[in-house]
């Protein structure tokens, strides 16, 4: 895809949805962090479901503690991988109050360097919490950067360093939720809904659906 048709394609995803927002809910800088950490391999919709009950008493690391993993397994065991993600949690909960006075570090690396925490997570939390034009690569983002060929690349890593170099700046700050929502909706794994893209004639996947 040439410069001037990714600025046209931004300029069109910012205009339907000028401020795009990710579907976790959370309530503070913490139980975004472990939203993110909850939600990998899992649905935003699952995720939320688990969380809602959990997060009207835990919203802190500390409180986090005093759940316990076994408390805090009850509240997610409908989420893939809970028993992994459990100990995750309590880990980073610990690490928080010993390395960062129970407070969520705003640098990819200190994020990156909590249990269970990767560079899409800390993308994620560094964009959301603290406004950094991070770009966070999941299937979705993957799948559009190399289908639509805006950033094609064998590898996230690849795609996201693609797009940070190929989105214009003015664009960053919401660019990975722009297409994270474009992918969860209309440029689906499966069957993409090609008429009802709002960047159809720019993208360059060759076997678009028409009805």
């Amino acid at each position: 895809m040439k410069k001037a048709e990714i600025e046209t394609f931004f300029a069109r995803l910012q205009a339907a949805d000028p401020e795009p927002k990710g579907e976790l809910n959370y309530s503070n800088n913490y139980t975004l962090l472990v939203a993110v950490v909850l939600s990998a391999q899992a649905t935003d919709v699952g995720v939320n479901k688990a969380t809602r009950k959990l997060f009207e008493t835990v919203d802190n690391p500390a409180a986090m503690l005093a759940l316990g993993e076994a408390g805090l397994k009850q509240h997610i065991r409908t989420i893939g991988l809970f028993n992994t993600k459990g100990k995750n949690v309590i880990a980073l909960s610990r690490r928080l109050l010993d390395d960062f006075d129970g407070q969520v570090p705003e640098s990819r690396e200190e994020l990156e360097s909590l249990p269970g925490v990767g560079r899409k997570t800390a993308n994620v939390v560094c964009n959301i919490a603290f406004g950094q034009p991070t770009i966070a690569v999941d299937t979705h983002l993957f799948r559009l950067g190399n289908r639509t060929g805006l950033a094609p690349g064998k590898t996230p890593l690849e795609v996201e360093r693609k797009l940070e170099k190929r989105v214009p700046k003015v664009y960053l700050q919401h660019a990975h939720h722009w297409l994270i929502l474009h992918g969860r909706y209309v440029c689906k794994a499966r069957k993409p809904d090609c008429p009802a893209c709002l960047v159809n004639d720019l993208c360059g996947y060759k076997a678009k659906t028409t009805v």
